[in-house]
């Protein structure tokens, strides 16, 4: 195929003609390719480089010709697939003509790109340097010179060629390029291994920092969870004392009530006895009769002296006075005693739990002698190092709401006055008791400390006051 196949166009040959060093070529491309050479009237073949002066006949090949066309007839592909073509990212073949193929050797000593077809008549000068094809082939080239740059020197740090040695750098510390690149390997493969073990201490980093997250978000959503529950229990408990309550006070009205209309209608019917006996007082007044009034008055005076009645005596508001203050008063315990929870609950997470972010190197390892068992020790960043109590890693505080630095760490927070920081520290003044916003930023991962324990004691309180 090569043999019928034009060398530039990489294409079966169209009107092949041969030159006088006896290569042939389409008539169309050849002729392209000479045009190049009319400003310096020297010409040259494409593939064997050979001159010529002037510019060379081009004579018809007939053989050629007959063996294209039986080829055409065949319909054998005779174009190179695409992907041999060069891309937009490609290094282009400097002697394609029309759509160029992908280079795959640049030649230094001719600053030229050669696809796989047009490199094989360069293999004639093997004396050349053969390099992985690049589009940068003039950075290898000494500006001064034009020669190409073989030799570095270690007193100006640049690459030179071997005419700058007797140059401008005359009694320079120089080497081979070769020996200059060996020594820098060395350089690269320490520089690599200790990149690469910086990156494996960092992905154990984030390891530990996600499992240190996923941790949080597990213990945050089941203490979440435990205080739903609890509350939804407390909430219960106080609707079924309420409703306890209702019934007690509505019981305790029903009997009183009853009681009250008891006394109520025997009034009401020795109301309407006396009404009925004056009645009659009245009318033996009127009598002229004087035995039947001596009669009658005698059995009236008697019947007059009636049972005594209890003294009834209802006061509405002391009734159930006694039950509104305690109630009130349960109220009053109730909310204190939640508060004093939460604040405690509150203390306990700055104190043992806050992760504030900063950066790991600057905790220093150990115990600090002055630390408080249980506190300082206890404060540890997801890759294990303890920070120890009243050190300081990075500047951000607990209750800043703002972008926090690198690493994890804890911060003490005391609202009880002044904080001693170690041995032989100063004394300062202890921050305000955090709010709400600073405790809904608390982070961390912690063991959930379930408020079913309060649980028992807010019910005792409630049975106190029932």
């Amino acid at each position: 195929m090569n043999s019928i196949s034009c060398l530039i166009c990489l294409d079966l040959l169209k009107d092949p003609v041969t030159i006088p060093c006896g290569h042939s070529y389409c008539m169309s491309c050849i002729n392209g390719f000479l045009d190049q050479d009319d400003d310096k009237g020297i010409y040259s073949c494409p593939q064997c480089r050979q001159t010529f002066i002037p510019r060379p006949v081009l004579k018809w090949n007939t053989i050629l010709a007959e063996l294209v066309e039986n080829l055409k007839k065949t319909k054998l592909p005779a174009t190179p697939p695409d992907h041999y073509y060069a891309g937009s990212r490609d290094v282009e073949c400097d002697f394609c003509i029309g759509r160029k193929l992908r280079a795959v050797k640049s030649c230094l000593v001719c600053l030229a790109s050669y696809c796989e077809t047009h490199l094989q008549p360069h293999n004639a000068f093997k004396k050349h340097k053969l390099v992985q094809a690049s589009t940068q082939l003039e950075e290898k080239i000494c500006f001064h010179h034009d020669k190409l740059l073989e030799v570095y020197c270690h007193t100006d740090q640049q690459c030179i060629c071997l005419l700058c040695i007797i140059d401008e750098h005359k009694g320079h510390d120089t080497v081979s390029a070769a020996a200059e690149r060996t020594e820098n390997q060395k350089l690269l493969v320490m520089k690599h291994q200790k990149s690469q073990k910086r990156i494996q201490e960092r992905e154990k980093e984030i390891q530990q920092l996600r499992q240190a997250v996923d941790s949080l978000k597990h213990s945050a959503k089941e203490a979440v969870e435990d205080s739903e529950r609890i509350f939804t229990e407390l909430i219960c408990y106080i609707e079924k004392i309420r409703s306890e309550l209702k019934e007690l006070i509505r019981a305790q009205e029903k009997a009183e009530v009853s009681r009250a209309e008891g006394l109520l209608e025997q009034l009401e019917k020795e109301v309407a006895e006396l009404r009925r006996r004056d009645v009659e007082l009245m009318q033996l007044s009127h009598t002229e009769d004087h035995i039947h009034f001596i009669q009658c008055f005698q059995s009236l005076c008697a019947s007059l002296v009636s049972e005594v009645l209890p003294s009834i005596t209802v006061y509405p508001n002391i009734c159930f006075q006694s039950v509104k203050k305690s109630v009130s008063e349960l109220k009053d315990q109730l909310q204190d005693r939640c508060k004093n929870e939460m604040d405690k609950i509150s203390r306990d997470m700055m104190i043992k739990i806050m992760c504030t972010v900063t950066s790991p190197g600057m905790a220093q390892p150990g115990p600090h002698p002055g630390a408080r068992p249980g506190v300082g020790a206890r404060m540890r960043a997801p890759g294990g190092r303890a920070f120890p109590h009243g050190a300081r890693p990075g500047s951000a505080r607990t209750g800043d709401v703002g972008p926090p630095s690198r690493g994890l760490t804890t911060h003490r927070r005391d609202h009880k006055g002044p904080v001693r920081r170690g041995s032989g520290g100063s004394r300062r003044q202890g921050p305000r008791q955090p709010d709400l916003w600073t405790r809904k930023l608390a982070l961390g991962t912690w063991n959930v400390t379930s408020l079913a324990g309060k649980e028992p004691e807010l019910v005792r309180e409630v049975e106190r006051f029932r």
